[in-house]
């Protein structure tokens, strides 16, 4: 038997994106994240998403960065329990407020982790903010399937059912 796991998809900053002037920690008021949410940031040339230490964050280093992207449309799976900590990379823009951080706790296996508006990402323009969730499963025994394999199983039964009718 399968108990579905909730995720959330959270666009980062909503429809500001991920830009200077922004205020990521009223955003984040209010929101839960957990392990399997993912961060989207939406973003135009001249930004970058870099993962960096909490030392780095507070000091708004660059240069240290455990991750980095400048792709416009950066997606950041939630794996880990614990704060992870994001500045933009640009000398100056962590400086003028474009840092993140999200404290993340454990995956819930029947409710939705986040309180605030998922939405689902688009690449290179920004996202619309509508409901939206990842399926995962788990079963009895405790091994857990990713979501891909998860949506893999789902689409071969529907396909499976639609063939023998």
């Amino acid at each position: 038997m399968f108990v579905p796991s909730l995720a959330t998809v959270y666009t980062v900053g909503d429809t500001s994106g991920w830009a200077i002037g922004t205020d990521y920690s009223t955003w984040t008021s209010g929101k839960t994240f957990a392990v399997g949410d993912s961060l989207v940031f939406n973003y135009g040339g001249g930004h970058t998403v870099d993962e960096v230490s909490a030392s780095d964050y507070n000091t708004c280093t660059v240069g240290n960065s455990i991750s980095s992207d400048s792709s416009g449309a950066t997606t950041i799976p939630l794996k880990t329990a614990g704060t992870h900590y994001f500045i933009c990379g640009v000398v100056g823009h962590c400086g003028s407020g474009m840092k993140l951080a999200v404290t993340v706790g454990k995956a819930s296996d029947t409710a939705p982790s986040g309180t605030g508006t998922p939405s689902t990402p688009a690449v290179n323009t920004p996202t619309t903010t509508t409901p939206t969730t990842t399926t995962s499963t788990h079963s009895s025994s405790g091994t857990t399937l990713s979501p891909i394999v998860a949506l893999f199983v789902t689409a071969w039964s529907t396909f499976s059912a639609l063939a023998l009718t």
